[in-house]
C-alpha cells in the first residue's frame, strides 16, 4: 500500500473533491469517438501514452510522475518524460484523480507545446475509470481535463455494486484459459463496470479494464490486449518502468522492477479543487479550468525518439 503522507484534508476538502467528480462526471463520453477505435485493427491508430506516478520509498513528500508514448502497433517508446513532484495529501480511497491527475495534465501539456506531432491519440492509466464508487475514476478524470481517449487498467478489483474477489469471481478468474479470455463485470444492479481481461497466457491474475473517456468498453478492451507484451500493457508498464529508473538515478533509489513486478507504491499528490465564490462552477467550466492549472515546475527530464 501506499504511504500516507502526514495529516488529513482540511474540513470540507472531500465534500468538494465529491462534488467535483459529480460535475466532471457529467463530460464523461463512454462511446467510441475516433475512426480508429471502430476499426477491428485499429487502422489510423500510430501513437498510445500511458502515465505513472511511482512513489519514493521512506519519503511522503516525493515522487515521479512519467509519461510516455508509444509507437503502434510496433510498442516502441517515442517519447518520454519523467518530473520530480512534491506530495502533501494523504491518499483517500476513491479519491486518486487528486493527487496525481494534475501533475499527469501538466506533463500532457508541456508535450503538446515541445511536440504536437508526438501527442498520444489515448492514454492507458494505472487506475479505474467508470469502475468506481461515484462512476468517475482517475482514466475518467485525467480524459476529462486533457480531452483525450482514456482506458482505466487497473490491477486489482474495486469493490462496489457487489462486485467481490470472492469465490465465485475466483471461479470466473480460473475460467479463463488463454490470452485475451474475458468476462463482464456486472454489479448487483445490473450494470457492466468494465471486464476482467486475462492479459498474457502465463498470467493468473485478470486486469480490470473499464472506460476513461471517449472510448467504448469492448474497444478499451481490445486495445488493453493489442498493448500488452506481458501481463501489465506496455504503455503502462515503460511508465512505470522509467519512473522507478529515473527515482533511482535521480535520488540514489533501487533499481527498475524486474521483468513483471507489479507496482508496489503510488504518489501522494496534493489537493486540487476550486476554492471560488458561493456559486459552483458547472462541469464544463470546471473541466476548462483545472485544464489551465499551472503546476510548479521541478526536477524533469524529456527524451525525443525517433
Amino acid at each position: 500500500m501506499a504511504q500516507e503522507a502526514v495529516g488529513m484534508p482540511p474540513r470540507g476538502t472531500l465534500s468538494r473533491w465529491k462534488r467535483e467528480q459529480a460535475m466532471l462526471k457529467t463530460l464523461v463520453v463512454d462511446r467510441d469517438t475516433e475512426a480508429w477505435q471502430r476499426d477491428p485493427a485499429f487502422a489510423g491508430l500510430q501513437r498510445v501514452g500511458g502515465v505513472d506516478v511511482s512513489f519514493v520509498k521512506g519519503d511522503s513528500a516525493s515522487a515521479c510522475a512519467s509519461l510516455v508514448v508509444l509507437s503502434y502497433p510496433e510498442l516502441e517508446v517515442v517519447y518520454e518524460e519523467c518530473r520530480m513532484v512534491s506530495l502533501t495529501a494523504p491518499y483517500l480511497s476513491g479519491f486518486l484523480a487528486f493527487r496525481e491527475v494534475p501533475f499527469l495534465i501538466d506533463a500532457v501539456q508541456r508535450l503538446q507545446e515541445k511536440e504536437p506531432s508526438l501527442m498520444p491519440q489515448v492514454l492507458l492509466v494505472d487506475g479505474n475509470g467508470v469502475l468506481h464508487h461515484r462512476g468517475f475514476g482517475v482514466a475518467c478524470h485525467l480524459g476529462v481535463l486533457t480531452d483525450l481517449p482514456c482506458v482505466g487498467v487497473a490491477k486489482k478489483l474495486l469493490q462496489v455494486d457487489g462486485l467481490e474477489n470472492n469465490a465465485l469471481h475466483k471461479d470466473k478468474i480460473r475460467l479463463l484459459r488463454a490470452r485475451g479470455d474475458s468476462f463482464p463485470l456486472r454489479g448487483r444492479s445490473g450494470a457492466i463496470w468494465g471486464v476482467a481481461l486475462k492479459s498474457h497466457d502465463h498470467s493468473t491474475k485478470p486486469l480490470y479494464v473499464s472506460v476513461g473517456h471517449k472510448i467504448s468498453l469492448e474497444a478499451a478492451v481490445r486495445l488493453t490486449h493489442s498493448c500488452c507484451r506481458f501481463r501489465i500493457p506496455e504503455p503502462v508498464r515503460q511508465a512505470d518502468i522509467r519512473s522507478r529508473d529515473y527515482i533511482r538515478r535521480t535520488l540514489g533509489g533501487p533499481g527498475p522492477p524486474t521483468l513483471g513486478q507489479e507496482r508496489s507504491q503510488k504518489a501522494q499528490r496534493p489537493e486540487a479543487c476550486s476554492t471560488g465564490g458561493p456559486a459552483e462552477p458547472t462541469g464544463q467550466e470546471l473541466a476548462l479550468g483545472l485544464r489551465a492549472l499551472s503546476l510548479q515546475p521541478g526536477t524533469q527530464q524529456a527524451t525525443l525518439r525517433r
